[in-house]
């Protein structure tokens, strides 16, 4: 086996911007998700005198909003990161192509 990479294994531009606009459109989802959860959880108190089980819901609670949160901000992140790597790969091969040099034969 060779070494060398294939054209399918390396990542361009358009291969980029279009991993950022699904990782874009799942942190939407799970922002919509986030907000929706948090205003149910703030809508439903719980109805007990027990503080314990107030302790544990509540703790319940900050986990769930917490986790949907952490999710929203890491596909968040990786969108803009592929937005940019996009961006980065796209004016390398702008200059690349402007900036050839000429070719010498010994």
């Amino acid at each position: 086996m060779s070494n060398t990479p294939t054209s399918s294994s390396q990542s361009g531009p358009l291969r980029c911007a279009s991993g950022s606009l699904v990782a874009g459109s799942l942190a939407l989802v799970l922002y919509r998700l986030t907000i929706s959860i948090a205003g149910s959880l703030a809508a439903n108190p719980i109805h007990s005198q027990n503080p314990t089980a107030l302790s544990i819901s509540a703790a319940v609670r900050t986990l769930v909003v917490g986790m949907s949160a952490l999710g929203t901000g890491i596909f968040g992140i990786a969108s803009l990161g592929l937005m940019a790597l996009a961006i980065q790969l796209l004016a390398q091969r702008l200059f690349k192509s402007t900036q050839q040099p000429p070719n010498s034969q010994p």
